[in-house]
């Protein structure tokens, strides 16, 4: 069965101010990469802009307003100290939500057995009422909700951005029956997930890792912490945020890491899917700062998800 990308040219608008490190050439640079003959095979859509509905499951109505009653008519406006929108972010942001929710609908209705949203703003750092860390809406929660409006119960999440996911652990931690499990160089910001926070009935699972750590003690952490709670959990679906900075030439953080590693991760996050959850996977980029690595990375990515 297929692979479907879901992208949209809208989250191009999405402009940071100079020098920003979460600027448009991350989205061209990912998608140049999945531009090449290896992915003629991609079953391509468009992002659709996510309802109010589906936001509404993670992100008070309030909240959901304040951010599109804030985007402006010209320049930049700031909602938190690394995120600013500007023109085209109100748009850009439905569309990133939205390209989550339609790659899990491809996947839970059979069109595809795997998925990935090609989009930006981010989204795993934006908690159910603020926006921080470059994230406006939480892509990968809007999308947990969007499974469960299918009927599926369980659903999990696997992290391995960088930066810890406290926006997407602050909208399960609560939920026994919603799974995340990160990844994280720790220190580093946001200043979140330690293993002791651990959510209701374990369903939270934090796995930091020190500055250095390369691939034997990241996987070593995936094989003993994440893989094995993901398998007991028993999840009908699982999620991917897909942050590619953990990247040994990513100028953001110090864990060294390279595409070999994503794709790894990948793989066996495909293969605990292919014991509970009928080898489906919905995966949303998250971050990556090397526009290089990120193009390596991204496709890496997504060639495992194909061979799933």
């Amino acid at each position: 069965m297929t692979t479907a990308l879901f992208t949209h040219f809208a989250c191009l608008d999405h402009v940071t101010p100079d020098g920003h490190p979460e600027s448009p050439a991350r989205l061209r640079a990912v998608l140049d990469a999945l531009a090449d003959p290896a992915f003629a095979g991609l079953a391509r859509g468009e992002c659709p802009r996510a309802e109010a509905e589906a936001l509404a499951f993670v992100h008070p109505r309030h909240f959901i307003r304040h951010v599109l009653d804030n985007v402006p008519a010209r320049g930049l406006k700031a909602i938190d100290g690394d995120t600013t929108l500007s023109p085209g972010s109100g748009e850009a942001a439905l569309r990133a939500a939205g390209g989550a929710v339609a790659a899990v609908d491809a996947v839970l209705t059979g069109e595809a057995r795997t998925a990935f949203a090609a989009v930006r703003p981010p989204g795993h750092h934006a908690e159910p009422q603020s926006a921080m860390g470059f994230c406006v809406f939480n892509n990968i929660a809007v999308a947990a909700h969007r499974a469960r409006a299918h009927g599926l119960r369980r659903v999990a999440v696997v992290d391995f951005d960088v930066h810890h996911g406290n926006g997407t652990q602050a909208a399960f931690e609560r939920d026994a029956d919603l799974f995340f499990a990160s990844t994280h160089q720790w220190p580093l910001y946001p200043g979140t997930g330690l293993p002791q926070e651990r959510g209701v009935a374990g369903n939270i699972v934090n796995v930091p890792l020190p500055p250095r750590t390369g691939s034997d003690e990241f996987r070593e952490a995936f094989e003993i912490a994440i893989l094995p709670a993901l398998d007991s959990f028993g999840p009908e679906l699982i999620l991917i945020s897909a942050g590619f900075d953990a990247h040994v030439d990513d100028p953001l953080a110090d864990l060294r890491l390279t595409e070999r590693d994503f794709a790894w991760a990948t793989g066996r996050i495909c293969d605990i899917a292919a014991i509970h959850a009928k080898g489906r996977v919905v995966s949303t980029l998250e971050g990556g700062y090397d526009l290089d690595a990120l193009g390596r990375s991204a496709a890496a990515h997504v060639k495992a998800l194909m061979a799933a």
